[in-house]
């Protein structure tokens, strides 16, 4: 049975399904469980994709604009197109609808520059770690960010860390039994870091000077109750449940030019989900090699620009929305009015958290809608 909805957003490296497929079969896992969504563009390949997907002998789609236009007509939520922003990484918000409207258990999030480590079980590892967990260790720290680099022998912070939050002092123990609802991945090879880092650093090539190994990780850990962590969707599983709280924020097409922190604030917006509803957030394995193309530093960091003051205050914004909440759905909601409010905040480009705030709210309207006709529909949201 498909219970696993793989998303890969792509242009250019669609490849990188044959690898982990490959890895799959080489430690037992049934990829009769996969189901494989390529979401790219109109002027890609699109009947090659279809086509490697039938020689590897798994089920899955494939969606450039027109057809996800097209899914969504057939669907009566056109209305709702907006939620998915042109030529942007955010486009993975798709995959999720998708997965919401087919009924499916599980999401995995992959970009196609990542391929799976020889010898580890990828699709195994990320789905035994969701669910009861034990005795893992537990992090946090005095600025309520917890750095998901800590462990590594070089002074790094991941793209999405707010600087307000750097040379924070960090407190680990052990777990009581926790019930995790979203495993990441971390990654070798090229770390995920901000073009501001990256260009510190003296790279103007879009990478970093650094390169990372399975060797320089510790051990899984969660992330403590009220502390916050990046999360980056290049290798990341979830459980459905998860998906009315994990919009891929609307990042590139808009009028603001803010850009590139999609995944790290619907990371914020799902800790925060996770916390008010006693969930956890695994980090740790299964790892994966990231294999960042060379582009300029400059084009990334004109792309994230316009995103770094508001990262500093977005999960401030989000940190006491839902109290009360019973689902993930409530806790999205309550968080697309507080960021509806920030739009009227000082900071630069707080207008655009606004429009944040009504997307999001747009959001789980559009799951509402899709619910009901659909397997899975008497799943709480």
């Amino acid at each position: 049975m498909q219970d696993v909805c793989v998303v890969v957003p792509t242009i250019r490296e669609f490849g990188c399904v044959r690898d982990y497929v490959a890895n799959a079969r080489e430690h037992g896992f049934d990829t009769d469980r996969l189901h494989v969504v390529l979401v790219t563009e109109d002027h890609c390949p699109t009947e090659e994709m279809r086509e490697m997907l039938r020689d590897l002998g798994v089920e899955g789609a494939v969606f450039d604009g027109r057809a996800r236009s097209a899914w969504l007509a057939d669907r009566d939520v056109a209305a709702y197109d907006h939620l998915i922003p042109a030529r942007s990484h955010a486009q993975t918000s798709f995959g999720l609808l998708y997965l919401w409207a087919e009924g499916f258990d599980y999401g995995v999030f992959l970009d196609d520059d990542t391929r799976p480590h020889e010898g580890r079980d990828f699709f195994g590892r990320h789905l035994a770690n969701l669910g009861p967990t034990a005795g893992l260790e537990t992090r946090t720290s005095d600025e309520r960010w917890v750095n998901v680099l800590e462990d590594v022998p070089y002074d790094l912070y991941p793209r999405g860390y707010p600087y307000a939050a750097m040379d924070e002092t960090e407190t680990r123990r052990r777990s009581d039994e926790a019930d995790v609802v979203a495993s990441q991945g971390l990654w070798t090879d090229v770390p995920d870091l901000d073009a501001a880092r990256i260009l510190a650093d003296g790279d103007l090539r879009g990478q970093s000077t650094v390169r990372l190994s399975a060797d320089d990780y510790g051990d899984d850990f969660l992330v403590a109750p009220g502390d916050y962590l990046t999360v980056c969707s290049m290798n990341l599983a979830f459980r459905r449940e998860v998906v009315p709280a994990f919009y891929q924020f609307p990042m590139d097409d808009n009028e603001w030019g803010v850009g590139r922190f999609d995944d790290i604030w619907s990371g914020v917006l799902l800790k925060r989900a996770c916390d008010v509803l006693g969930r956890g957030v695994r980090s740790g394995a299964p790892l994966c090699h990231h294999h960042k193309a060379p582009r300029s530093t400059f084009d990334d960091l004109a792309a994230e620009t316009a995103a770094l003051e508001l990262n500093e205050h977005l999960w401030r914004v989000v940190d006491d929305a839902g109290d009360d909440a019973e689902t993930f759905a409530d806790v999205a909601r309550a968080a697309a009015g507080a960021l509806v409010e920030a739009g009227d905040e000082d900071w630069r480009n707080a207008a655009f958290l606004a429009q944040c705030g009504e997307y999001l709210a747009d959001w789980v309207d559009c799951l509402d809608h899709l619910a009901p006709a659909r397997a899975g529909a008497d799943r709480q949201i």
